[in-house]
């Protein structure tokens, strides 16, 4: 696979059109580690000003699938993406714009190897959401799995 991921951007904005109508950017986009950003906008705050938990828990599973999609892009042909479950922690009122910093939790090579072996692998991307001082306003772990294409 090519080490250039400026592809994964324009790939989440075509295949999950939440992305662009929500105004999600792409920061960052390694195979291993996304860093996408959000700007503030009014018509997605809530009632203490602040961006809806539902534009948080986007945000996060935004970053989180483009970590997906650049760790496993050459997988695709065999295995489809999907969320397993998540989990989210809100630590602080978020104001203002945001930014998502997704991680894959372990190494790629190790989620192919079970796929390889017939198995449906899970791993799990951890998600860091902050404001523009740099605090976290939020923690996400997203499980994801690859489940093998039936042919």
């Amino acid at each position: 696979m090519s080490t250039d991921l400026g592809w994964v951007a324009d790939a989440m904005k075509q295949t999950v059109p939440w992305v662009s109508t929500a105004g999600v950017e792409f920061v960052e986009v390694a195979a291993d580690r996304v860093v996408c950003s959000l700007p503030d906008a009014p018509e997605q705050r809530n009632h203490v000003g602040g961006p809806h938990a539902a534009v948080l828990f986007g945000l996060a599973e935004t970053a989180s699938g483009a970590v997906g999609l650049a760790s496993f892009a050459a997988e695709m042909g065999r295995a489809t993406p999907l969320v397993v479950r998540s989990e989210i922690s809100y630590r602080k009122l978020a104001l203002g714009p945001l930014t998502a910093e997704a991680v894959l939790s372990r190494p790629a090579a190790e989620v192919i190897a079970e796929l390889d072996a017939g198995t449906r692998p899970e791993f799990a991307v951890k998600c860091t959401i902050r404001n523009a001082e740099g605090t976290t306003t939020a923690e996400m772990t997203v499980v994801w799995t690859l489940k093998p294409t039936v042919r």
